[in-house]
């Protein structure tokens, strides 16, 4: 059995539900452990009782852990958020003592393939990462770092352990939404953990963590129905940026990278993902009052809500970045 953790607020809950559903259908055995960011995302997926899930409640998560919550009183929300990330591991290590490869997701991946040829290569290593393989163009991005925390799988072992435990420390020293030197957020720790830490290997699969950032970087083709980068099975697609903006008109997310929007992509990526999340909006129960929809903009009445929309829809469209979707 795979164990994989993650975490998300209401307002990304059909994402999150998302994942779970492409696990579902890929993946032959495993347990989803989800660290609720918000009441009503504990809420409602407490009375959905998904039987392969484990949620923790922020405050459980909490509790005890003044460090975890001194950091909370000086950073942003999504700064507080990223702080979580290798507290999370370190919790569920310890209240599951079953687990000995926990595996952090973030909310907004989906898979199209079995993650099995991962865990393949990762056997014998204490913690696995993926690096971002920006294309030549984008090779700038790097200083932003070289890896992303899409994927982090942690073993309960000496170096897994302890390179968690420094990962925690440095994220609670530090973890804001900008770059100062070699510190951005929670993700270029991840650089220093590749070149210090025994143990770290960097996942080589290309079909892991294909995104926006790096989807030019490969030769995709359709093989059987299925999506092929390079030569290798598209196993997971990391939707960071992918926006719904109004009724069927998405935004991709791949304006910032140049990213080019092909047939492939996307009638055989970001449609299957867009006809998910649109199955997903009616779960969440009605008492609840949670906004399921997959990160949609708030919306404005009157006049300046059109205006705001319309801007939305100017701007992916002049920058090539938007789906049109249609059942």
């Amino acid at each position: 059995m795979y164990h994989f953790c993650t975490y998300f607020d209401h307002h990304y809950l059909t994402r999150g539900l998302a994942l779970l559903a492409s696990l579902r259908r890929h993946c032959p055995s495993f347990r989803l452990y989800i660290l609720c960011l918000s009441d009503s995302c504990y809420q409602t997926l407490a009375a959905l009782a998904l039987p392969e899930v484990a949620l923790i409640p922020l405050a459980d998560f909490e509790q005890g852990d003044q460090a975890l919550l001194a950091a909370k009183s000086n950073r942003s929300r999504s700064e507080y958020y990223f702080t979580c990330t290798p507290s999370l591991p370190l919790y569920l290590f310890r209240r599951y003592p079953e687990v000995e490869l926990l595996t952090y997701l973030d909310s907004d991946l989906f898979f199209f393939q079995d993650p099995a040829p991962l865990f393949a290569e990762i056997n014998g290593h204490s913690i696995a990462i993926i690096g971002h393989r920006f294309p030549p163009a984008l090779r700038h991005l790097e200083r932003w770092g070289k890896y992303n925390v899409g994927w982090v799988s942690c073993r309960r072992d000496e170096d897994g352990l302890a390179c968690l435990r420094w990962y925690r420390q440095r994220c609670l020293e530090w973890c804001y939404d900008y770059l100062d030197g070699d510190r951005f957020a929670d993700q270029k720790y991840l650089d220093t953990m590749a070149s210090d830490f025994p143990g770290v290997m960097v996942l080589q699969h290309r079909g892991a963590n294909l995104g926006p950032w790096n989807i030019d970087n490969f030769r995709l083709s359709g093989v059987n129905g299925q999506v092929r980068v390079d030569s290798d099975p598209l196993i997971f697609f990391h939707f960071q940026g992918f926006k719904q903006i109004y009724g069927n008109f998405y935004d991709v997310g791949f304006w910032p990278y140049r990213g080019r929007l092909t047939p492939l992509i996307r009638r055989q990526i970001f449609y299957p993902y867009i006809r998910e999340l649109r199955g997903l909006e009616s779960l969440a129960p009605p008492a609840t009052g949670v906004d399921v929809r997959h990160n949609r903009p708030s919306s404005t009445s009157g006049l300046a809500g059109w205006w705001q929309t319309g801007k939305r829809l100017a701007k992916i469209m002049v920058r090539r970045s938007w789906i049109y979707y249609q059942e």
